[in-house]
């Protein structure tokens, strides 16, 4: 490269990134999964009580209008189970819950809001966080198969492929 050329590129601004529709369907994923975050975290905080005995009163109660709600029978021995499990959970409990699903939150507008303006080693935190999940996915397929789980494996292993495949297009290093 010629002095003239290289003094040319210093004054030329970059230019954008090219478009990546897939791209953005990936960070619309992720800021879906962090309002999705947060709205489970307030909802369990609403169910926390307020006289800090350490068992939050209501959780039983709202437990059967959620069985309601969905029309499930109660009386089923998994719904029977479940309903002792939740009867067990503890304020702190729910507290931890309500710190993790806000945590998780952060994470996914970290991972968006990264490839949104394309840094380059987001583009591996979103690999590494996607892969993760790939064989717990695969594990519950095999074990207990649905077209929900089918569906969520099948759309990760795409986010991978393609966030692998298309790292070096999709995020430039800009700096020289």
């Amino acid at each position: 490269m010629s002095e003239e050329q290289e003094n040319l590129a210093l004054v030329v601004p970059e230019s954008k990134p090219p478009p990546a529709p897939t791209l953005y369907f990936i960070i619309g994923f992720k800021l879906l999964k962090c309002v999705a975050a947060l709205l489970l975290a307030l909802g369990v905080s609403r169910l926390t009580d307020d006289n800090h005995d350490g068992m939050p009163d209501n959780l039983p109660a709202e437990f059967q209008k959620l069985l309601q709600f969905f029309h499930v029978d109660p009386e089923k021995k998994i719904i029977v189970e479940l309903a002792n499990r939740v009867a067990e959970i503890t304020q702190h409990d729910l507290h931890w819950v309500v710190i993790f699903l806000v945590v998780y939150a952060c994470f996914m507008l970290l991972q968006a809001g990264g490839l949104a303006f394309r840094v380059r080693w987001i583009v591996w935190l979103v690999i590494g966080e996607s892969a993760f999940f790939v064989p717990i996915e695969m594990f519950e397929l095999v074990h207990r198969p649905s077209w929900i789980k089918f569906i969520i494996f099948a759309v990760n292993v795409l986010i991978v492929w393609y966030l692998y495949a298309n790292r070096a297009r999709l995020i430039r290093h800009h700096h020289r």
